[in-house]
């Protein structure tokens, strides 16, 4: 039977009952058999014309436009959808590009072919509209917990159904031991939500550290009134978890809150993580009493923070070393990812140890440098003197206070450490010359003869060379591959050449050779200030 003959409040009706079915906007559906007779239309009419439907949204008549556009004459292209300004004069007074002019023309009956055509435009237009409306509904749900059915396992990932739409969860996000049948219920964690060809893909989680986290801020009231907040996550899924709270307020407890009377709500999180132990820690500022709390149960005799390295060195008890790093060096794994730092355990008996090593090569280098007994070179190692330049350019004072050296004596030792570093100088010059480093090199501000020697060993020979040097190159820096953070070397790294003083270096270099204008430095120093001053008033 033809559309167009039929009840055309039926046409109304079919799009309530599609759209209270799907979920969606009715006027999507409406528009979607508009477009649907239009095509039917244009079938019949030409598919040259420009054919519109519009539905009356009251009575439901369909009624068919034929719209041709006012062109330019040499744009004119379609006959049959566009006209000049001269020819729109026979039908407007005073046509302008742009304009059109709309008839109406007698509606069309569609035949099995065209309506088949025209359910299949519908279908599509639900169903896109279907995915935008579940996008848009798990979008903002990303990083909350939902509730799901399970309905059926494909190649080890879940497919959960969570009400208008279903979630994935894959295997690498379900906890080790856990298994699924279907209409079991599971809890899960939003981690993404994304577009894609077959609709909107909600995937979940129960590994992610930030489960764990909405977890507790469905037991602990605190956590939810921010009254207590969960500063950083670190889990071994199934295994163990660590987590740093800190409150503010000072008469709760972070810990005692999260943890329950006798133990309830942190027992209600476990149950749900399949028994996965988790350690409570108050959070600090401070870095190395963080971390010390954050190695527990194990005990710390002393922390040594790197803080541009990111790095930090634990002295333990030799008894307590295996509690430190834990089975399988877990404990140490996650107290590295609750403080965002790398850590170096160490006993006592090896840092002990390590020292020793320190002071007696510094020991070696002051004896065979400045010609001294071995117990004067321990003496400067003593007072805190760790090489020669330090002896050469301290204030004379400072070697007075070490015992038995009177001024004509401290004389002496600056002359030798300043005749010994001269003469190695001189012999890193020659080496980098060697080695074919030109004067422009040689002759750049901040660069010592050892720093231009080690440059020239890893083949930077000219000013030009040095200027596409990166900082991290030069000063070393840490990067993340796999999950690890690995280590690279920078050439004047030994120097305790600095990230910063790198890049004023590298920049300065490309001045010089006109690579950089100074002046778009200035302005872009001027913005940064700019918007510096901004962020503080919006502060304010």
């Amino acid at each position: 039977m033809a559309i167009t003959s039929a009840n055309q409040l039926e046409l109304l009706q079919t799009a309530e009952a599609v759209a209270r079915e799907k979920m969606i906007d009715p006027d999507l559906v409406v528009q979607a058999m508009e477009e649907s007779l239009a095509r039917a239309a244009k079938s019949r009419y030409g598919s040259e014309m420009d054919i519109r439907v519009s539905i009356d949204r009251k009575t439901g008549k369909a009624t068919f436009t034929r719209v041709r556009t006012v062109v330019e004459d040499d744009a004119l292209e379609n006959y049959q959808a566009e006209m000049t300004v001269e020819q729109a004069r026979q039908y407007m007074a005073d046509p302008k590009v742009g304009d059109e002019l709309r008839d109406e023309v007698p509606p069309v009956e569609m035949g099995r072919i065209a309506a088949q055509s025209a359910k299949q435009v519908i279908l599509q237009k639900v169903r896109e509209a279907e995915r935008d409306r579940q996008y848009e509904e798990f979008k903002d749900r990303v990083g909350t917990i939902i509730n799901g059915v399970v309905k059926r396992e494909e190649y080890g990932n879940v497919i959960v159904d969570i009400g208008r739409g279903e979630g994935i969860l894959r295997r690498t996000d379900k906890i080790g031991r856990e298994s699924y049948r279907p209409n079991d219920r599971v809890r899960c964690y939003i981690k993404d939500v994304r577009r894609e060809a077959r609709g909107p893909q909600v995937f979940l989680s129960r590994t992610d550290p930030q489960f764990m986290a909405e977890l507790f801020k469905m037991e602990v009231p605190e956590i939810y009134d921010g009254i207590i907040e969960i500063k950083a996550v670190a889990r071994d899924p199934g295994s163990r978890a660590k987590i740093a709270v800190i409150s503010y307020d000072s008469s709760i407890d972070p810990v005692g809150a999260c943890v329950g009377m006798r133990g309830s709500r942190v027992q209600a999180v476990v149950n749900e993580l399949q028994g996965e132990k988790i350690d409570i820690i108050p959070w600090n500022e401070d870095q190395p009493t963080f971390l010390v709390n954050a190695l527990q149960p194990a005990e710390v005799t002393k922390v040594v923070l790197d803080e541009e390295a990111e790095r930090i060195e634990v002295v333990v008890p030799d008894e307590q070393l295996s509690l430190a790093i834990g089975r399988r060096g877990q404990n140490v794994r996650l107290a590295s990812q609750l403080t965002g730092l790398d850590i170096d355990i160490m006993t006592e008996a090896e840092e002990s140890e390590r020292r020793q090593a320190e002071f007696a090569a510094r020991t070696n280098l002051f004896m065979e440098a400045l010609d001294l007994d071995e117990f004067f070179a321990q003496l400067l190692v003593s007072e805190g003197f760790t090489s020669l330049e330090e002896v050469a350019y301290v204030d004379l004072d400072e070697l007075l206070v070490i015992d038995g050296v009177d001024e004509d004596t401290a004389a002496e030792l600056q002359a030798r450490a300043r005749d010994n570093l001269e003469a190695a100088n001189k012999k890193a010059l020659e080496h980098a010359r060697e080695l074919g480093v030109e004067d422009s090199l040689v002759d750049f501000e901040g660069l010592t003869p050892q720093m231009i020697e080690a440059l020239a060993e890893d083949d930077v020979k000219t000013l030009e060379d040095f200027a596409t040097c990166a900082d991290w190159e030069l000063a070393g820096g840490w990067t993340t591959v796999d999950g690890q953070r690995v280590k690279d070397e920078g050439v004047l790294e030994k120097f305790d050449v600095s990230l910063e003083e790198a890049q004023n270096m590298v920049m300065t270099a490309r001045i010089q050779l006109g690579w950089v204008d100074p002046a778009d430095l200035v302005s872009e120093e001027d913005a940064e200030e700019a918007d510096g001053l901004e962020e503080e008033e919006a502060g304010a």
